[in-house]
């Protein structure tokens, strides 16, 4: 079993137990995969390409069930919850994909508030918060923007705000910097270690960057062929 971070509770945050993936009839994607993650722990996922990382982090927001094992997200099975538990439990992760999936007829203010509409929230109750999370990832001044009038850089900084509007538990990042240049991919990563650090937030991100691995040093899990393994050769680099 593969334990990152120091520990922080006595509960993880995240837990995989003996989990395998496969699609149809194919081969399995990923292959007995044990991890378990603390909260408040930072996590990068790395790989080759086809190496089942998207897949994994499908199955720790909850868009897969495992064909076999055990996932379990803040020491709650899964498995044994009813679509209402899953969607309560969903609302506790935050997910930055890699195309965004910003909707481009909205603006940044409306990208970032979507969650708490669809939730039911008032704008009054929300407007205030909304602001201050867009200032915070730094487009206090494009937030009546709209998305095709940003630069990919404004983009990921815009769709790691929708992330967070709810405050989640776990972060979850799927290659944010694969679209900007190098400087912007550091004021990426500098708004998840921020956010590690104040809000205790358990992030995991799969990335390609090897000079942002390096740089960020943190705990490093990496996707070969389907299996999963601690990799400690960039601690030392």
């Amino acid at each position: 079993m593969t334990q990152a971070g120091a520990p922080l509770a006595s509960e993880p945050a995240v837990e995989l137990n003996g989990v395998s993936l496969r699609y149809d009839t194919a081969d399995d994607i990923l292959t007995d995969i044990d991890i378990r993650l603390k909260p408040g722990t930072f996590t990068f996922l790395t790989g080759p390409s086809g190496a089942g990382k998207s897949s994994l982090l499908k199955l720790l927001y909850l868009a897969h069930a495992p064909t076999s094992g055990e996932v379990r997200l803040f020491g709650q099975r899964t498995a044994d919850m009813s679509r209402n538990q899953l969607s309560a439990l969903r609302r506790r992760i935050g997910v930055v994909f890699q195309d965004f999936r910003l909707l481009d007829h909205l603006t940044a203010f409306e990208n970032v508030a979507l969650p708490l509409r669809v939730s039911g929230e008032k704008p009054e109750d929300y407007r205030d918060e909304v602001v201050d999370l867009v200032r915070w990832v730094g487009l206090g001044e494009r937030i009546h923007a709209f998305p095709p009038a940003l630069s990919g850089g404004e983009q990921q900084r815009l769709a790691i705000a929708r992330a967070l509007i709810n405050k989640p538990d776990i972060l979850i990042a799927d290659e944010p910097t694969g679209n900007v240049d190098p400087d912007m991919a550091r004021r990426i990563f500098r708004l998840f270690i921020e956010l590690n650090r104040r809000l205790n937030t358990t992030i995991i991100i799969a990335t390609h960057d090897m000079h942002i691995i390096r740089e960020f040093k943190a705990p490093v899990l990496k996707l070969q062929d389907g299996l999963l393994f601690a990799d400690s050769s960039y601690e030392q680099a």
